[in-house]
């Protein structure tokens, strides 16, 4: 059973368009999600919220359903906009995957087994060496690539299970990777489950990281179609614009009806 449902209720939250997310800074994130992996029974699924799976969950109702499975925190400038929008305050902190990972893992002292599931091989070769540079005390076992079929995905499960690892972290790029995870993943894989998107492809070099000052400025996004615009553009310059238009119609839904029910 994902324990999630019980667990979040210890965790501040605000809906952003009816998805619970987390509302926490930095410390208190670290802390919980790490008391989360200690839990000796039960599974926890976490995933990040940003303005393109939000985009996505609008329009694809598996997808929300998933979601709204798993622990789900900040990232991003959009959904920022969107709290704002709604609440009037932006969350407390950015808690994207690409900083937070790296960042809880440090944070966690006692030694855990790591799996690592996604990417290129080679990719995953080098995030693993990364991450046992940098946390030297985990051990991270690169269980497999991103390129399998769903063919091979109970088998895969079935791998996962004889390796007892502690935490699991799947990057294979949303929604892909929360709907797989919702579909193969149990407690007697792992305590801790986090959907990691392009974590491995940043940790292990494939990408390059914006320079710090632009992740200050929250305009990573912009490095990041500098870096491969075609890729990128509908993302940005449509979904952008796209998700905007959601913010605007759910501010003018929560209006409409406080004023149905106020002259009701």
């Amino acid at each position: 059973m994902n324990i999630v449902s019980n667990m979040a209720v210890f965790s501040s939250q605000r809906e952003v368009f009816g998805l619970p997310v987390c509302d926490l800074d930095w410390s208190e994130a670290f802390s919980f999600v790490s008391a989360l992996a200690d839990v000796p029974i039960g599974q926890t699924v976490i995933s990040f919220l940003n303005a393109h799976n939000a985009n996505i969950m609008l329009k694809d109702p598996d997808y929300r359903e998933t979601l709204e499975r798993h622990l789900v925190l900040p990232d991003g400038i959009g959904v920022d906009l969107a709290s704002l929008a709604a609440f009037g305050k932006t969350f407390p902190a950015n808690l994207n995957g690409t900083d937070f990972v790296p960042a809880l893992l440090t944070y966690m002292t006692t030694p855990k087994r790591i799996g690592m599931v996604g990417a290129k091989p080679e990719v995953l070769r080098r995030a693993r060496a990364a991450f046992e540079a940098h946390a030297p005390w985990h051990e991270f076992i690169a269980v497999s690539d991103g390129y399998f079929g769903e063919e091979n995905s109970a088998e895969l499960a079935k791998e996962i299970t004889r390796h007892k690892l502690d935490i699991l972290l799947v990057a294979m790029g949303t929604p892909r990777q929360e709907k797989w995870i919702d579909r193969y993943i149990r407690p007697e894989h792992a305590r801790l489950v986090i959907g990691v998107g392009a974590l491995f492809d940043f940790v292990g070099g494939e990408v390059p990281r914006a320079p710090e000052h632009l992740r200050r400025l929250r305009v990573e996004w912009l490095f990041r179609f500098m870096q491969e615009p075609r890729r990128l553009a509908a993302r940005y310059f449509v979904g952008g614009p796209r998700f905007v238009g959601h913010i605007l119609a759910n501010r003018a839904s929560y209006h409409l009806g406080t004023l149905k029910r106020a002259l009701s």
